[in-house]
């Protein structure tokens, strides 16, 4: 059985190293950084199944990192370590992404417990690449779209995870500057008739004439609605 792989995003050297041993003694493999920048640049290239990230970090900090990783790959599970109890950071970091939040000192079996819980997700989220509905088969994998009529249709990266962010969230409004802050960087500048021609790509696609599944909401932004 393959390993998983855990990055671990951790600036103080002695803790990084007891978690990391304790990692590694429940057959996890580890990768080890102790800044923000070093931790995305980390997880691009070895695309870990988890993140264990601390909140304060040098160069960037961690609720930062955290939504720089989610817009890499959002299914990815995160687990924030915090010296802050505050409720207000907790919301902070459930926000940026994060799948679970430990507050420093903690228990390392706790750590551990919760590491295992969050990994026991990931084979349930790969079951959603894929998507069907009628008569339409969307594989976010390999971005593309194909109708009854075995005709293929290939998205852009930020469409299809535009297309999932809706599809996943199906029946709630999303608004524009949430898609915009989960698909763009803060150094883009993307418009709201950006947003809007993905959404014609997709009727077009998916609805020819009619508006049927790509609903916009005047003023606020766009839902997916299956009738």
């Amino acid at each position: 059985m393959e390993l998983k792989e855990i990055l671990l995003v951790e600036d103080e050297s002695n803790l990084s190293s007891i978690i990391q041993l304790n990692l590694e003694m429940e057959n996890y493999k580890v990768l080890s950084c102790d800044n923000g920048l070093h931790a995305i640049e980390l997880f691009k290239k070895n695309q870990p199944d988890l993140v264990i990230l601390d909140i304060m970090l040098p160069e960037l900090n961690g609720i930062e990192v955290c939504k720089q990783i989610k817009k890499i790959n959002i299914d990815v599970p995160i687990l924030f370590l915090s010296a802050k109890s505050s409720g207000q950071e907790k919301i902070e970091g459930l926000k940026a992404g994060a799948d679970d939040y430990l507050t420093k000192p903690f228990n390392l079996e706790e750590l551990i417990l919760r590491v295992q819980n969050l990994l026991r997700r990931i084979p349930l989220k790969k079951q959603e690449d894929k998507f069907n509905f009628d008569g339409f088969e969307i594989n976010f994998t390999n971005y593309t779209i194909r109708n009854t009529h075995q005709e293929t249709v290939t998205l852009t990266n930020r469409e299809m995870k535009l297309l999932k962010m809706l599809i996943s969230r199906g029946g709630q409004v999303i608004s524009r500057d949430e898609i915009i802050k989960q698909l763009w960087s803060i150094n883009e500048n993307p418009s709201s008739r950006t947003i809007d021609n993905f959404i014609l790509n997709f009727r077009k696609i998916f609805e020819k004439n009619d508006v049927k599944y790509f609903h916009s909401i005047r003023g606020v932004g766009y839902k997916f609605l299956i009738p």
